[in-house]
């Protein structure tokens, strides 16, 4: 297995001021949606009475609308050859929403909220994705897509840390919470307009937008797009992760705990894992994401203790430190250039499509057999994206930021 030597010209200094503006405004935003993801699920349990099976369709429709729209905003950022306004506008629906929380008081004004929130992130994912691989060097693509996700998660971090405190500092007074989790959206919004400023539009715009795109993607990226939808299928929610702490006794106030274990492994593997992709192939980083995935379900459908817990929920993180990065590094070293938009989309439509499916099921099987089948049933899912990945490695093994700049000096003749 080659291992490339280090540029002179990498590591984080080198990272481009807009991928560390676009950080920065991910960090913001995530730090507000966690405040409120972080308690949703036990407010729809303890508070309004709902079901697992409910949470797990809410769920799967909220991030099933996010991943559905990426297929239309990023095929538009390709025919427009522009990405941050359609990035802009996601981001300013998602902070709109944030309002309806703390002012809903049934179960249907949640689930418009989360599905305002998750079209918002839709708008806004595929376009700031292409956005980051516009500004990056290809030397420097795993560790920018890195980097983004870390500062992104960060805010993951603070948003649980901020509810817990919130909740004992207001005897667990839900709506109090959910309007201090507004303040940092609105930041996210201002940073966006003012610190970001996307490259010149490429003079290669795609002649033609949505579908008629898809065609010129490659098999290589549809690779990438089949073993990410598998691993989908695998990774449901993490609304279960904190009814699981639920299910063990942990008390009410310290359930967002959860959440913050998770994004710290999250966190601190994010950036270092996306900078080794650069250097290592990419499939074998992504493969050992996936064990991480497997044990972690092992883990949690045998927990009964706190410590258990916190090792499952810590493997959590970690896999998804191995592996979000890595997708969206992969997506970009495979689509041309003038299709990354269409690319990202098409990908997190499939994926998004498969979570839904993934959340439903993990709904029925915890509802109907119990949290331990429903991590067992994960686990299953896991290995078999695992295996699928080890029968695609000859197709994306080679694949590193050279042949990505060669496809950038390169492109294919799309008339």
């Amino acid at each position: 297995m080659a291992i490339r030597p280090i540029d002179r010209t990498s590591g984080w200094r080198a990272i481009p001021a807009g991928v560390w503006a676009l950080g920065f405004v991910s960090m913001f935003m995530d730090f507000s949606s966690e405040i409120i993801h972080a308690l949703l699920p036990v407010y729809l349990v303890a508070v309004l009475g709902t079901s697992a099976l409910t949470v797990g369709v809410i769920e799967g429709i909220a991030e099933a609308t996010g991943q559905i729209t990426r297929i239309f905003s990023g095929a538009l950022s390709d025919r427009l050859g522009r990405r941050k306004a359609l990035a802009v506008l996601g981001y300013c629906l998602s902070a709109c929403a944030k309002p309806i929380f703390p002012l809903a008081s049934v179960v249907g004004w949640l689930m418009v909220a989360r599905f305002v929130d998750r079209l918002g992130k839709g708008i806004r994912g595929a376009p700031r994705d292409a956005l980051v691989a516009d500004l990056s060097a290809s030397h420097l693509r795993g560790a920018s897509f890195g980097l983004r996700q870390s500062l992104d998660t960060v805010g993951a971090v603070l948003g649980p840390l901020v509810a817990i405190g919130l909740m004992w500092l207001t005897n667990n007074h839900f709506t109090v919470v959910f309007w201090v989790a507004v303040v940092p959206a609105l930041g996210a919004v201002a940073l966006i307009l003012v610190a970001v400023h996307e490259p010149q539009p490429s003079k290669r715009r795609a002649r033609s937008g949505g579908f008629s795109n898809l065609g010129t993607l490659g098999a290589a990226c549809w690779s990438v797009i089949a073993i990410g939808a598998i691993f989908s299928l695998a990774r449901f929610s993490e609304a279960f992760l904190v009814l699981r702490a639920r299910s063990i006794g942990l008390p009410l106030t310290l359930v967002p705990a959860v959440l913050v274990v998770m994004n710290v492994a999250y966190a601190l593997s994010a950036y270092p894992v996306g900078a080794l992709s650069d250097r290592l192939p990419r499939s074998t980083v992504l493969g050992l994401g996936l064990c991480m995935l497997i044990v972690a379900d092992l883990v949690l459908a045998r927990t009964s203790s706190v410590a258990e817990l916190v090792i499952g929920v810590f493997l959590w993180g970690l896999h998804m430190g191995f592996t979000q990065g890595l997708f969206a590094a992969l997506v970009a070293d495979t689509a041309p250039p003038d299709r990354r938009g269409t690319a990202f989309g098409m990908f997190n439509l499939i994926s998004g499509l498969a979570q839904f499916c993934a959340s439903v099921i993990a709904g029925v099987f915890w509802d109907m057999q119990g949290p331990s089948r429903t991590f067992f049933v994960g686990a299953v899912f896991a290995v078999l994206a695992l295996v699928v990945l080890i029968l695609a490695r000859r197709r994306l093994v080679g694949l590193s930021p050279t042949m990505a700049n060669e496809r950038a000096t390169n492109p294919p003749d799309m008339r």
